[in-house]
């Protein structure tokens, strides 16, 4: 998932470089969710994984 927020990320920054307003802030906004949505994901993976743990 992150891999695609970062594609969307470059994908903005091209039509951006290019001057395609619309489309770049559409694709920056595509990439801030699923960044998010990736790090939302990420903590609670990261918590599941530190409660399952087995206890030393």
């Amino acid at each position: 998932m992150l891999s695609w927020a970062l594609a969307f990320l470059v994908f903005a920054l091209v039509a951006a470089l290019f001057g395609f307003g619309g489309l770049a802030a559409g694709a920056a906004g595509i990439a801030k969710l699923l960044f998010f949505v990736f790090l939302i994901v990420f903590l609670i993976s990261l918590v599941s994984g530190l409660v399952r743990s087995p206890k030393l």
